[in-house]
């Protein structure tokens, strides 16, 4: 394995960057998704580009939340690939360099999530020129990851939440995850009980509050969903109310998932030293792309943190397989509409392949079709 990866890591020695495109999408959802913070019916993405004077194209994208999120973004990537332009594709040094000089701007929110989108990009860009998967090239051997369904079963009624759920356990998942928030506990309870008595007892399932309640609530809505057959409890509270979290996490002996909204690796460190979660799931577009995410499992590991994923499935499923703490990754379809070769969930897992890179690549016809004005 060494030796494979070392002889990978040398057919990069030359990789030039040449400059980045960005397309903004916006992509319809097959399963509509209502949290107890919005609903979202269509997903806004960036797709990114990187062009190296060698012809090797590496590719990444982001989910921009809101359409308006897009064109700065894409802006901040440009801006930072200008910065850099004409170099020797390293990115680790680019993401040093890239941090200095952004700092006075703040490499937080949409310019960490600039970066991390080029981060992915440039190593995406050197496995493909080197031949082989993004996992080999981080050290590890690409493999099957474990998946949850994350598509869909947002705030509705039980009947169909529990129709829903049942849907999703296509390609063989074993996992899936529910949105809560409902007005009152009763609603919260009725909907879990509907879905965790249509699935099978072997199928996990996980639940998501997006931050919805206050600490008495999240305490009391996180004891009666105890003993509802639930595999973890995901950002009751606000993510950045560390000792909120910790109160909570030490209360309940349902695992307290965060870390979707971390903002760069250090984000993780000051959680876990405040031993406000059992369990972790950075977002690569927020943790600092795959630079950022290595980073981030190396203190998980030295904490001895499950580690999971959020969203872009396509990178995370490399990322996991080169973690060393790796839990789940979260399953999301969003990109099915714009990929040129969709990839399908196997027996419950994301089959990470022998492709060179993530394997992203686009449809261009269905780009042009869902390209943002």
């Amino acid at each position: 394995m060494e030796r494979a990866v070392a002889e990978a890591a040398a057919r990069t020695c030359d990789l030039r960057l040449r400059g980045v495109t960005c397309t903004p999408v916006e992509v319809p959802l097959r399963y509509v998704l209502g949290t107890s913070a919005a609903t979202v019916r269509a997903a806004p993405l960036l797709l990114v580009d990187v062009h190296t004077e060698q012809g090797i194209t590496g590719r990444s994208y982001v989910f921009c939340y809101r359409r308006s999120g897009a064109k700065p973004i894409a802006s901040l990537v440009e801006d930072a690939a200008e910065i850099v332009r004409g170099e020797t594709i390293a990115p680790v040094a680019f993401a040093a360099k890239l941090q200095r000089r952004f700092a006075l701007v703040g490499v937080t929110g949409l310019v960490r999530m600039a970066l991390s989108a080029f981060d992915m990009a440039l190593w995406d860009a050197m496995a493909v020129a080197a031949g082989v998967p993004l996992a080999t090239l981080l050290g590890a051997a690409p493999r099957p990851v474990r998946a949850y369904n994350s598509c869909g079963l947002g705030l509705m009624a039980p009947p169909a939440a529990a129709d829903e759920a049942e849907a999703l356990l296509e390609g063989g998942m074993q996992a899936v995850k529910l949105r809560l928030g409902y007005a009152t506990l009763a609603e919260d309870l009725a909907v879990t009980r509907a879905v965790r008595k249509r699935l099978p007892d072997a199928v996990q399932l996980m639940v998501d509050y997006n931050q919805a309640l206050s600490r008495f609530e999240a305490l009391e809505r996180g004891r009666a969903l105890q003993s509802e057959g639930v595999a973890w409890l995901e950002e009751p509270i606000r993510h950045d109310d560390l000792p909120g979290n910790a109160e909570i996490a030490r209360t309940l002996d349902l695992p307290l998932q965060l870390g979707e909204n971390f903002d760069g690796p250090k984000d993780l460190l000051r959680a876990l030293q405040a031993q406000a979660c059992d369990l972790v799931m950075p977002d690569v577009a927020r943790i600092g792309g795959v630079t950022g995410w290595m980073q981030a499992a190396g203190v998980a590991e030295a904490h001895g943190i499950p580690m999971s994923s959020h969203l872009m499935p396509e990178v995370s499923a490399h990322l996991l397989a080169a973690t060393p703490t790796c839990h789940f990754l979260e399953y999301v379809d969003w990109t099915d509409a714009i990929a040129a070769e969709p990839v399908k969930i196997v027996d419950g897992h994301w089959p990470v392949g022998d492709k060179p890179g993530t394997g992203l690549a686009w449809d261009r016809q269905a780009v042009e079709r869902f390209r943002m004005p």
